[in-house]
């Protein structure tokens, strides 16, 4: 043992530790919201009507290289969403017959929504556990943007990615 070193005494004060990681600092740190990711990605938001056929969603799905796409009325109120699985189920179930259907007969209508302040675990868990891969913003009743599976994936991706480099700043000075 070094000849500087002493072992400590009952009347020593008990030294603050400090942890690295913890429940509170991970906890701590700022929540990624939905607001957050939309100022990053934008809120472009991609609209069909209910009276469009399908063959006109297909057009637009392929166009805009998105997979889903929000079904609004002449309002800019939200009536439903169509997703490419939408129509593939529809192709499955009448074959040569589905492409002059209409939006409304094949969206779905009970859309699940989620709001600028929404933490994106969150959103992700709704996503997940209800099985689909976009979810529309509302805010005040009004859209405001659209988030997918792929979005908040990305994001946090990124975010992890500048913690690493943080980490790597701080170990090499």
């Amino acid at each position: 043992m070094p000849s500087s070193y002493q072992a400590p005494t009952r009347g020593d004060k008990a030294r603050d530790t400090h942890v690295s990681q913890s429940t509170d600092s991970n906890l701590a740190q700022e929540t990624a919201t939905v607001q957050k990711l939309l100022s990053q990605k934008g809120g472009d938001i991609f609209t069909i009507r209910p009276q469009d056929t399908l063959a006109n969603a297909v057009q637009a799905l392929r166009d805009k290289r998105i997979g889903a796409l929000l079904v609004t009325d002449q309002d800019g109120m939200l009536k439903g969403i169509l997703s490419e699985r939408d129509i593939v189920r529809k192709l499955a179930e009448t074959p040569g017959q589905t492409l002059p259907q209409t939006v409304a007969e094949n969206m779905t209508s009970n859309v699940v929504s989620c709001a600028p302040g929404d933490t994106l675990v969150s959103v992700l868990r709704r996503m997940t556990d209800g099985k689909f891969r976009h979810m529309p913003v509302l805010e005040d009743g009004k859209l405001c943007g659209m988030v997918t599976v792929g979005d908040v994936v990305n994001f946090r991706l990124n975010e992890l990615e500048y913690e690493a480099l943080k980490l790597k700043q701080m170990i090499v000075g």
